[in-house]
């Protein structure tokens, strides 16, 4: 393909969503595909960088990413330039998708809408041909609404858009070439409103990689605890949480998958932290040792016997691995007790939640060491996330439908 061809534009917005957006674009570039440009709505968009040309504004928010989750979260995300910043990445979208030759979207409504403006599918917004749109939803799932009535979800009218596929979202999706969902009744559902929708597997084992480092050196023999305190603000308050339950859990070995510098650890009163090297911390108390690991969080997961959890992303792998998973709601901005009650809807027996209370926790964790808890927990994971292998088909079929040989 000549240098000057069109780009294949990839939309997404939030951590998780770049993350499948760059794989699918390695997936992509693996097979000849030419030019990438990249528009992160959320965050710097990292997962790109080396792989694609980046597109629009970028801008880090407070929230993380969830706006709508309080309104503490929506008051600092303005004060941090949401509206002007989103302004921008509307303008780029529109800019860039002229010189596009087709546009992937991994997100939202939101970043469907987005796409949409790249694409010209908005009614009015240009009269030249449209640009083909492909989207890939990993977040809305017919399973967040399961057993939900009227009135639950008047409680959750701020998640109302994650908890069920939206009429404009389903305008946008009919008009799209393919919309691929995180499961297939997600994909049957979709169907029967009339969008070309179609499930191929599970986008969040797609991005998980292999194990990272070999534990064996710091096991002790005992079953693995991992703890995914999450990417976000959560960890402030659930990391210290986790560590007071460890200590009720002599008989498990804890591992901490911690996603940033380790001088950006929370105050963990009574526990002495220990900076090995880069990627290697030891925190202890007393007679409890805890190791702290950066750039392990795939080894960690594989290792594990049982996780505790305040992450979205990071939940749903540990499940789909078949690692039951204990979760209690935060102060935020991620992990408030409605994203946990959807997630549990979404991940069923394989997501335990508990009060935020040590004693709780580890009980909890104690209740799913072994038996027939556990076994459920194990087998529903496995069954709710699916199986690794959906950006692969997706990136071939996809450049089927562009003529790609």
């Amino acid at each position: 393909m000549p240098p000057h061809a069109p780009a294949l534009l990839l939309i997404s917005n939030g951590h998780a969503e770049d993350l499948i957006g760059a794989a699918l674009g390695r997936e992509l570039r693996a097979r000849g595909a030419g030019p990438l440009l990249a528009l992160p709505l959320v965050g710097e968009g990292r997962a790109y960088a080396s792989l694609a040309e980046m597109a629009g504004p970028r801008l880090t928010l407070p929230s993380g990413g969830f706006p709508f989750g309080s309104l503490a979260n929506l008051r600092a995300d303005l004060q941090a330039g949401l509206v002007s910043a989103s302004v921008g990445q509307w303008l780029a979208a529109i800019r860039q998708g002229s010189g596009a030759r087709h546009v992937v979207v991994v997100g939202d409504t939101y970043a469907l809408a987005v796409g949409a403006l790249a694409a010209r599918m908005m009614p009015g917004a240009s009269t030249r041909p449209r640009l083909p749109l492909t989207h890939l939803q990993p977040l809305v799932s017919v399973l967040y609404a399961q057993g939900m009535t009227p009135t639950a979800h008047l409680r959750e009218l701020n998640a109302l858009g994650a908890n069920l596929f939206m009429p404009w979202e389903l305008a946008l999706g009919r008009r799209a070439e393919r919309v691929y969902t995180r499961d297939a009744p997600s994909a049957r559902h979709l169907a029967l409103s009339g969008v070309n929708a179609a499930y191929r597997g599970s986008f969040a084992m797609d991005i998980l990689p292999p194990p990272e480092r070999d534990l064996t050196p710091l096991q002790t023999g005992a079953p693995a605890l991992a703890l995914l305190p999450g990417q976000r603000g959560d960890a402030a308050t659930s990391l210290p949480l986790m560590l007071e339950a460890v200590r009720r859990l002599p008989e498990l070995q804890a591992f901490v998958a911690w996603p940033r510098e380790f001088s950006e650890l929370p105050p963990l009163p009574g526990w002495n932290v220990q900076i090995r090297d880069e990627g290697t911390a030891l925190a202890s108390w007393d007679q409890t040792p805890v190791w702290l690991l950066r750039n392990a969080f795939s080894a960690i997961l594989h290792a594990a016997h049982l996780a505790l959890g305040t992450a979205g992303t990071a939940n749903e792998q540990a499940a789909g691995l078949g690692v039951p998973v204990v979760g209690f709601p935060t102060r935020g901005p991620q992990y408030v007790t409605g994203f946990a009650a959807r997630q549990r809807r979404l991940l069923g027996v394989a997501l335990t939640l508990t009060p935020p209370e040590a004693e709780a926790i580890a009980a909890a964790a104690r209740t799913l060491l072994a038996g027939p808890a556990r076994d459920q927990a194990v087998q529903e994971g496995r069954k709710r996330i699916g199986r690794a292998g959906a950006l692969p088909q997706i990136a071939q079929e996809l450049l089927a439908r562009l003529g790609h040989t």
